[in-house]
């Protein structure tokens, strides 16, 4: 489709990966540049000429997000007929519900009404969203601050991570990890009191370790209209997934997948609770009992979505379509041979599990991967530089040297 010059600015809030791959949909789709803003510059959006970055000091925080935002639209609005938020991170995407009243004054802003917002936002919230509507989750304890010495007999493995992403990707502390892995109580109780020693005060997440390897994960990527209707839902499964203790569990290689049983519960669960926007699901196959379990919801694309793009449901299509031309969408359910990689193919063929080697090797050859950052509509020798210290700087970091 082409648009005419100057009807709509996508404005992407963060600078990272996840916007990156945005920006590059909107580019791939609508041949325009997005507008990203942020606190900080970071590397996927720097040198990039589908993107152009401004950084807003304190624009993480309530008044500086709302000064910023009213900057940008004093300096926007006579240029552009309309001007669409689209959150990329945790933390943007609460300021942008809790301020979506005054926002829409100005914006298109695809999001959740703050009520449900809450009831989904932290794991805990989520769960509990989870028992009314039929949605299965690991077996899961609760820990409050208040109650560090944890009542229940724990059986180990398991694992221990914060309720609320947002609030705990704020804290910095010695030891920190995304997700604890811990198979014994000492550990257990070490780790606890490591945690509430640090700034983060909300509940911990304490769950039954689901057996599998990483190809027992599924990722799935939804767009819900402005209607509450589901239109596109997009499904992967996880290949190799990121081992280093920061970002552990984020995914490295996805191989998208076609399961329309778990897609229409999802579309269900949204359509029940009046969703609308971006929605990305995390879950796990448990073969003890046949069920997928759900870890959590992210209110937003996730940041591994240009899967969904790049094997030919773009997801910046559906939004434009749906919120800047009022077009009547229907319901799709991706169906695609399609692989994403966030790490070189040498390096993906030696630590893919061996059931899928030749599955990967078919698709490569054939030419259907895809790596986010490697654009050809986005080269130049400053982004080359860039993105090859990026990449060489994560696997080095990672003791990543070729195989497992």
């Amino acid at each position: 489709m082409k648009v005419v010059k100057n009807t709509f600015l996508p404005i992407l809030l963060g600078t990272d990966l996840n916007s990156y791959g945005m920006a590059r949909a909107f580019h791939e789709e609508y041949g325009i540049k997005s507008l990203a803003l942020g606190e900080f510059w970071l590397t996927p959006t720097q040198y990039s000429a589908i993107v152009d970055v401004r950084i807003l000091e304190g624009f993480g925080t309530q008044e500086g997000f709302l000064a910023g935002l009213n900057s940008i639209y004093e300096e926007y609005h006579s240029k552009f007929e309309k001007m669409l938020l689209v959150s990329c991170n945790d933390n943007y995407t609460r300021l942008v519900v809790k301020n979506k009243k005054k926002l829409e004054e100005h914006f298109i802003v695809p999001c959740v009404e703050e009520e449900l917002f809450e009831r989904l936002a932290t794991k805990e919230a989520f769960y509990e969203t989870c028992e009314e509507y039929g949605l299965d989750y690991p077996e899961t304890y609760i820990i409050t601050q208040k109650d560090t010495k944890v009542k229940f007999d724990v059986k180990f493995p398991l694992f221990v991570k914060a309720s609320n992403s947002a609030k705990y990707s704020k804290c910095s502390f010695t030891g920190q990890k995304k997700a604890f892995f811990i198979d014994k109580r000492a550990d257990f109780d070490r780790i606890v009191e490591m945690i509430y020693d640090s700034p983060y005060d909300d509940s911990l997440i304490v769950q039954k370790m689901i057996p599998g390897d990483d190809d027992s994960m599924r990722v799935l990527n939804c767009y819900v209209g402005k209607d509450s209707k589901v239109k596109l839902m997009c499904l992967g499964q996880i290949l190799i997934e990121d081992k280093a203790s920061q970002t552990v569990g984020n995914y490295l290689a996805i191989m998208n997948d076609y399961n329309p049983e778990i897609c229409n519960k999802v579309k269900s669960f949204l359509e029940a609770i009046k969703y609308t926007g971006f929605a990305n699901f995390d879950m796990k196959f448990d073969a003890s009992d046949g069920k997928f379990k759900f870890f959590e919801i992210n209110l937003r694309q996730g940041r591994s979505s240009f899967f969904a793009t790049g094997s030919g449901f773009n997801l910046a299509k559906y939004l434009v379509k749906d919120r800047i031309f009022d077009e009547n969408l229907g319901f799709e359910i991706a169906k695609a041979e399609h692989l994403w990689l966030e790490l070189p193919k040498r390096l993906a063929l030696r630590n893919v599990g061996q059931q899928h080697k030749k599955k990967v090797k078919h698709l490569i050859k054939n030419g259907k991967v895809c790596w986010m950052l490697s654009y050809e509509k986005d080269r130049n020798i400053f982004r080359s530089w860039q993105n090859a210290k990026f990449y060489l700087r994560r696997w080095i970091n990672r003791g990543w040297k070729g195989g497992k």
